[in-house]
Formats: structure tokens, C-alpha cells, sequence
């Protein structure tokens, strides 16, 4: 099979295209297109950007976008390089902690049984107390007089006037507690709680939104200052003020953006770089 650099050229060279024309359709930089047919990937940079442009030059060209991933993938100067040898060193590190995670498991799985029948068994304890013997009300005696043997006491007859209490005895149910008693621990506090954060950010004039659907490379340049730059994922918003904001995606298929409350889609394809600078 012939070199990755090689087949784009025959095939742009089949299909009667420079290398300008093709740079006008599919918004690549001659320059690196040129670098993709020479196979010199130290001029173009970055490792996303590389895929992104191979995806996107490989599209057009209806050729194999994955088989040219993986000659990419597979190059010596790509496999070789400090950016893949980290890449390669984070994979055998994930893949080292997924196997001790495995081995680990069967023992979580004992542990955790273990403690639900720990808390099954202190719960049987503190809801079932040992059953103890019913106290037995004495009605109170007129002087002189014996109680005749083996009588008990009718359930719930009123003692007479002066006759003490009986020991243990409880408090009537429903009892409203004395004035000047202190609450009971755990009451909820007073309303006026400060609302839960995670409010996101809402769009309004002089205001440009970055919201991402995917996962891409982004540079955010606010009146000349960069104020944000890295690989970010899915799900990430920002909101950015100021006169001019140029942005820089790696993947302009999953980003969007809301301009002074405009919404703009999406600049590009899968894996395009673009650049635009909005002016607020």
C-alpha cells in the first residue's frame, strides 16, 4: 500500500485539483495540505489538529477516513514522538487501574454485605427492645382494711385524692412542653436560604456565549488578552464581554454561540479549525 501522503496526492492529482483549490473548499491552508502530502507533520502542530485535517482532507478526497487515521496513528515519526509516548503511558496507567479495580471487586462485594447485615442487625436491635414485665396499678387502701388475696387492680381506675403517683409512670400523650423550652436538635432553619449555585451563565447584550456539544480544542482571545485555552468536554459554557473576541475551535461541529443574544451555530465540520472574531 502506498504512503499516506501519497495516496492524497494521486488522489487530488486524479481528480485534476492544486492544491489551492482544494484549500478553498475545504478551508485547510495549502500550506498544510502540503504538509499532509509530505507526511511532515511538525508543521502543522498539534496532534488534533493533524486528525482534523486528515479527517476533513480524506472526506473530500472519499477516501478511507479511518484507514488514514490509523497510517497516520501508525507512522514512525507519530509513534516515536513525546506526544504519543504520554498518550501510550496514560493508557497502560488506565488500564492498570482498571485490572486492580477488577481483583478488588469480589472483595467490595463481601464488605459490603458484611455491613448491610451489620445494619440490618443493630436496626432489629433498636426497633425490638426485650419485652419487659407490664406494671400493675395498686388502687390505694382505706385504713385498717386488708386487700383480699389475689385481687389486682381494674385497668385504668383513678387513684384516690392524695394517693401518690406509681413509679415509672409517663406523662399523659400530647403534653405541650413548658414556655421558655428549647426546640428540639435537627429543626429545619429559618426560610431565606441562599439559592443552590450552578445557575448557568444567560446570554445578553455585549455578551458572546460558548457552549460546547462535544469535546474540542478552544482559544478565547478578549481584546488582545487570551483569557481561556485547552481541550475542553462536553457541556462546557462560558460567557466572555468585551469590544472584540477572537475564537479558535479545533472541532468547529461542537461549538456554539450566542452573540448579544443571537444564536450562531456551528462554524464548521467535524475536526475543522476555524477562527472568527466577534465584535460585541
Amino acid at each position: 500500500m502506498a504512503a499516506l501522503g501519497e495516496r492524497f496526492r494521486a488522489a487530488r492529482e486524479a481528480r485534476g485539483l492544486t492544491l489551492p483549490e482544494v484549500s478553498e473548499q475545504t478551508r485547510i491552508r495549502s500550506v498544510y495540505l502540503a504538509a499532509i502530502e509530505e507526511e511532515q507533520w511538525e508543521r502543522i502542530g498539534a496532534a488534533v489538529y493533524i486528525r482534523g485535517f486528515i479527517r476533513t482532507y480524506a472526506t473530500f478526497l472519499k477516501l478511507d477516513v479511518e484507514q488514514a487515521l490509523r497510517d497516520y496513528a501508525g507512522s514512525p515519526a507519530v509513534w516515536n514522538s513525546p506526544e504519543a509516548s504520554e498518550e501510550r503511558e496514560a493508557a497502560e496507567v488506565a488500564s492498570a487501574r482498571a485490572a486492580g479495580k477488577r481483583s478488588l471487586a469480589p472483595w467490595l462485594w463481601v464488605a459490603g454485605i458484611l455491613a448491610v447485615l451489620v445494619v440490618a442487625y443493630l436496626t432489629y436491635a433498636v426497633v425490638t427492645p426485650g419485652q419487659q414485665g407490664a406494671p400493675v396499678a395498686l388502687a390505694s387502701a382505706s385504713p385498717g382494711a386488708s386487700p383480699s388475696p389475689g385481687a389486682s387492680a381494674s385497668p385504668g381506675a383513678s387513684a384516690s385524692p392524695g394517693a401518690s403517683a406509681s413509679p415509672g409512670a409517663s406523662a399523659s400523650p400530647g403534653a405541650s412542653p413548658s414556655p421558655g423550652a428549647s426546640p428540639s436538635p435537627g429543626a429545619s432553619p429559618s426560610p431565606g436560604a441562599s439559592p443552590s449555585p450552578g445557575v448557568s451563565p444567560s446570554p445578553g447584550p455585549g455578551t458572546l456565549l460558548i457552549t460546547l456539544s462535544g469535546t474540542s480544542w478552544l482559544r478565547v482571545t478578549v481584546d488582545g488578552n487570551v483569557s481561556m485555552v485547552g481541550t475542553f468536554s462536553a457541556g462546557t459554557q462560558r460567557a466572555f464581554r468585551g469590544k472584540h473576541v477572537t475564537v479558535r475551535v479545533g472541532n468547529a461541529a461542537a461549538v456554539t454561540f450566542n452573540a448579544d443574544g443571537m444564536s450562531v451555530g456551528p462554524l464548521g465540520g467535524a475536526g475543522v479549525v476555524v477562527e472568527r472574531t466577534f465584535t460585541l
